[in-house]
């Protein structure tokens, strides 16, 4: 069959990928689609998906939320798109594309965007069965069928796909290696000291990495399968299964056949306008090409460049590719990596300026050039200031490199806020949007929100690391321009969850249809409220209960309704739909007959048990009418909840102190106990979490801790703000030497002032850069009591102290609360069938296939 272009002229986009998609979108905003045909051809068995974010199919992501392609704008603009029909070949002289189905369709401009295809080391064995690249869905598919009879995982390579691949396995349940034949961790991203802080955080996750090695033969059995690896240290590796990601190589096949001139090292040459240097005709962009400037982009960024410039160059239009901002900021295995400019520092003679604390993971490098120009840097464990630092890249920053490194708390680090940019600074690197351009957004196309301006720029659409500087941008040019920027907590409330505490407080306002009545907005007022602000309300209420004279029990009348999912049942909901059984261990310290009591529990109902990271055992698989039952049991033997599902005091981790550890200088486990059984059931904006260490040698991790205790040989030392989740954030030093009574009227000043002025779902971290002042107000505060509010700080504490109730015992001996423990109201007897479990490791897990049913069924996989 020939398709025959007629009148029409057409375009013929062979490969659909983010790039091809990006062009499609370019030629619809040029109005192309109106006057040309456009045909795609497409490889993969879906349209164009978001591959920079494919690791977040393990992580319940499926391959449609992933689809980058909007089926609507394929119809509307008429473009006739092929899926699984690649293209086969190219005859240029008579400007034809031939598919794989047999169709045949001629052309008048030809776009490659074929990409790129995994690089796989020429080893004994790379085909055997266990072996796979991680490239595609269908990659990922295959690896996760693969890996339920496995328990051990390789990755060759430690770049970035290498990296998530390797999390990946580990999120699949397997023991996982890392192999990189460099000396170091992503290589081309980070230098030696980068590398060294990523490697301690990656094997504090449990993943092992063998660096400075590389691959020589993959073990097989008998049956062809994966057993090991030889490595060229002359070490073997037992594994199971293996995953390539040794970078990648043009897919130029297609334009070798065809006779277009490729680069020596591949890659499809184009010129400025990314026009094959052999042929006028035809166009190749994204991976598959070799730039004007001699390289090949393996980034998304430049290949969204180049879509835009084919689109504008067959417009018509002048446009030219010469080269892209190599920048890139990810968050691999929850850990923040970026570098941007010469991050390696290869300009004459530049100076580097680097922070470094391996105990944190944290590592951040500036370039600098000797008149003062930031010419690039590395940013590892903490990447917040990487969208400023970015945009101030080829410029003199109007403040001290040390100052921009420095974190919070050590040197008056500079809060370098939008106003400080340049206008021609590039904000968003993936559509090359500067700031200039989102401040037109705002003041002559009237955005006035960020989802606004991102429809108006593009900004923010790519990899989304822009986003808070964009949201920043927004907002101080809205101000700028004398428009009140609405900074309600949501629809329902035009006040701060700051100021709805203070209402509160001040008012005595114990109900939340109160609050909402007498002060949410006009259109919201005897409405039902939302979920952003129920839970919010819920919180203040619940932290203000003595004061306000209400009950602090979360299931009592009105309360109840407010309730995020977890509150609702005092436990944490899992993804089976069972629920999780945390019950307080204070300080980690428990006795030999506690620790029977939790074994015959978790004997009895069948339950999974896992220490956690917070010293406490945690009990899963409940099924939600067997929680007041485990409760029961677990309060008799003396327990109480942990507060693992609310936003509270979850632990105070300890080490042994002086009690039993030479090095101890202090009661460590004593004072830890006592704090958690002070602040325990404290609701407030964000979880909390806090440790006691009994020396310098901080075995507790204090220090990452939302409130820390270290002790001194002249008492103790209290650090706050501290975070070791997601974003990383060592904690400040707020006082020293303290004594028992100081440090704790310090904490309760602390918490008190946290939870008064904190926003919705902010953790102390955020909390303590965000405030006016930082550090500084906050010691003011607390210490000096500048504001003279801490006697009723300490007020409002010892009212929660002298108030508190157990939730757990609270519901047991309530018939009407335990009414509410069953899977179906109409059917209380009956348990949930779609919670179930299958044995793993002497344990149970959930039964996911169960679950998975007609959600995301496995498509063909395609095993190397």
């Amino acid at each position: 069959m020939t398709a025959t272009p007629g009148a029409t002229p057409t375009i013929v986009l062979v490969g659909h990928g983010m790039v091809g998609q990006r062009f499609l979108e370019a030629l619809a905003e040029r109005g192309l689609t109106a006057t040309h045909r456009v045909v795609v051809l497409c490889e993969e068995p879906r349209p164009a998906y978001d591959r920079v974010a494919l690791t977040s199919y393990f992580s319940g992501k499926t391959p449609e939320e992933l689809s980058m392609t909007d089926m609507e704008f394929i119809e509307k603009h008429s473009i006739e798109l092929y899926i699984g029909d690649p293209a086969v070949t190219v005859d240029r002289e008579a400007k034809k594309v031939t598919a794989k189905s047999g169709q045949v369709f001629e052309y008048d401009t030809l776009v490659l965007a074929t990409g790129s295809f995994p690089f796989v080391p020429p080893v004994p064995n790379k085909d055997a069965k266990g072996c796979f690249v991680y490239r595609t869905i269908e990659d990922l598919l295959a690896i996760e069928e693969y890996a339920k009879t496995r328990t051990t995982g390789a990755v060759v390579g430690g770049g970035l796909l290498g990296l998530e691949a390797a999390g990946a396995l580990k999120g699949l349940g397997l023991t996982s290696h890392i192999v990189e034949f460099a000396p170091r961790l992503m290589p081309v991203q980070v230098d030696e000291g980068g590398g060294a802080a990523l490697l301690r955080t990656i094997e504090d996750m449990g993943l092992s990495v063998h660096t400075g090695v590389g691959t020589q033969e993959i073990v097989v059995d008998a049956e062809g399968a994966v057993t090991g690896m030889k490595l060229s240290d002359g070490s073997e590796l037992a594994t199971d299964l293996v995953v390539f990601s040794a970078g990648v190589r043009p897919r130029d096949q297609l334009a070798r056949d065809c006779g277009l001139t490729v680069g020596e090292r591949g890659g499809i040459s184009v010129d400025e306008q990314c026009r094959t240097v052999a042929d006028p005709h035809v166009f190749a962009i994204g991976e598959c090409a070799l730039a004007a400037d001699g390289r090949v982009y393996g980034l998304v960024a430049p290949g969204y460049e180049q879509a835009e410039t084919a689109a504008a160059t067959i417009a018509a239009d002048e446009a030219s590719f010469t080269g892209a901002d190599l920048s890139t900021k990810l968050k691999l295995l929850g850990v923040d990596v970026a570098s941007f400019g010469d991050a390696h520092g290869t300009a004459e003679d530049c100076l580097d300026v680097v922070y470094s604390d391996s105990r944190a993971g944290l590592y951040k490098k500036l370039v600098i050039g000797r008149d003062g120009t930031l010419l690039g840097g590395i940013l590892v464990g903490d990447a917040d200031a990487y969208g400023t630092l970015r945009a101030f890249t080829g410029s003199v920053p109007p403040v001290s490199p040390e100052s921009l490194v420095l974190p919070a708390g050590a040197g008056a680090p500079a809060q370098l806020g939008p106003s400080a940019l340049p206008d021609e600074a590039i904000i968003c690197s993936c559509h090359n949007v500067s700031k200039g351009t989102i401040r037109g957004a705002v003041t002559d196309h009237q955005c006035t929100t960020v989802p606004e301006v991102k429809k108006c720029t593009k900004a923010g659409t790519g990899c989304g690391s822009c986003v808070k500087v964009l949201g920043q941008l927004v907002t101080a040019e809205l101000e700028a321009s004398g428009v009140e920027v609405d900074k309600g907590l949501c629809g329902c409330f035009a006040q701060t969850r700051e100021e709805l505490y203070e209402i509160v407080l001040a008012l005595r306002i114990n109900t939340y249809q109160d609050l909402l009545d007498r002060y949410g907005r006009d259109g919201a007022r005897g409405g039902d409220g939302c979920e952003v602000c129920k839970p919010a309300v819920a919180s203040i209420i619940a932290s203000l209960a003595p004061t306000i004279g209400v009950s602090g029990y979360v299931l009592e009348g009105e309360q109840a309704a407010l309730q995020d999912s977890n509150d609702h049942f005092l436990a944490n909901l899992q993804k089976n739909g069972s629920y999780s059984v945390v019950p307080r261990i204070p300080g980690g310290e428990i006795t030999p007959e506690k620790l029977i009591v939790i074994g015959e529990i978790a004997r009895d109902f069948g339950l999974y048990t896992k220490i956690t990271g917070g010293q406490r055992i945690d009990m899963f698989g409940a099924r939600v009418e067997q929680l007041p039952v485990i409760w029961a049991r677990l309060v008799d033997a003396g327990f109480e909840s942990g507060h693992a599902y609310g936003k509270a005091l979850r632990t105070v981790k300890s080490c042994v102190g002086q009690t039993w550890c030479r090095y101890g200088v202090q009661d460590s486990v004593r004072m830890a106990i006592d704090l958690e059984l002070r602040y325990r059931g404290l609701r407030s904006p964000h979880k909390l979490k806090s440790a006691v260490s009994g020396c310098q040698r901080e075995c507790a991790e204090a220090q990452s801790k939302d409130f820390g205790v270290i002790a001194t040989a002249n008492g103790w030392n209290l650090y706050v703000g501290g975070n070791g989740g997601a974003t990383p954030r060592h904690a400040d030093l707020l006082a020293q030497d303290l004594t028992d009574a100081e440090l704790i009227r310090l904490i309760d000043r602390f918490l008190m002032f946290y939870i008064r002025t904190a926003d919705r779902l902010e953790r102390t971290s955020t909390w303590l850069e965000r405030i006016p002042g930082g550090l500084d107000h906050v010691r003011d505060v607390v210490v000096e009591d500048s504001l003279g509010i801490c006697e009723e700080l300490e007020s409002l504490m010892a009212a929660h102290v002298d108030h508190y109730r157990d939730e757990w015992a609270e519901t047991i001996n309530d018939p009407e609360k335990l009414a509410r423990f069953v899977s179906f109201v109409n059917a209380p007897d009956t348990p949930d069938p779609v919670v179930g479990f299958v044995p793993e490791r002497d344990q149970i897990k959930p039964d996911l296939p169960l679950l998975s049913i007609g959600r995301r069924p496995l498509e063909g996989s395609a095993q190397r």
